[in-house]
């Protein structure tokens, strides 16, 4: 466990790090059809899910299992990839459990990964890049004041089809 990680409150949400005892709960989310439609890795096991949990201790990222506020129900997760302080930016992402979907955590979680990358990381950008076919994501970006920036067609292939992605981000004045 990193002594340094901030673990975030709110009035229902605990964001804490994501340690190996929620491999499971990790598993769960990366190997749900429903999850991964739109999201760039899953697994068919718990040993195959190891390498996720390794990818979260990574420096360049710093991921929080999104949790209720007496950590009892596991709900998803969500951080910041790619983190480059020379260049002054990350990617956001996040994944909820499908019982999850539509009780407004995406929107309470996401403006703090956001502002927790700007304010205290100091970073000067936090991008989003979605599959442009995923229109309940870029719904929710769009509401919590990222910018559509661009449209990258052919981004790259996913089960052997070229999918486009749009790119979303926020700053700290907002443009």
């Amino acid at each position: 466990m990193n002594t340094n990680f901030t673990t975030i409150k709110t009035n229902r949400l605990l964001l804490r790090e994501i340690t190996d005892l929620d491999l499971e709960n990790i598993f769960s989310g990366l190997s749900n059809p429903a999850v991964i439609q739109y999201y760039g890795v899953s697994y068919d096991s718990l040993e195959a899910t190891k390498e996720q949990m390794a990818w979260f201790a990574e420096e360049t990222q710093m991921w929080w299992a999104i949790c209720s506020l007496d950590n009892q129900t596991f709900y998803g997760a969500g951080g910041l990839n790619d983190i480059s302080y020379t260049e002054g930016k990350a990617e956001i992402g996040l994944w909820l459990l499908p019982e999850f979907w539509g009780k407004g955590i995406m929107k309470e979680a996401l403006p703090l990964i956001t502002n927790y990358g700007l304010k205290q990381l100091k970073l000067d950008r936090i991008e989003g890049f979605v599959e442009t076919e995923n229109s309940n994501c870029k719904r929710a970006m769009a509401k919590l004041d990222f910018k559509h920036e661009k449209t990258i067609k052919d981004f790259e292939i996913k089960e052997g089809k070229p999918i486009s992605v749009d790119v979303y981000a926020s700053t700290l004045n907002g443009s």
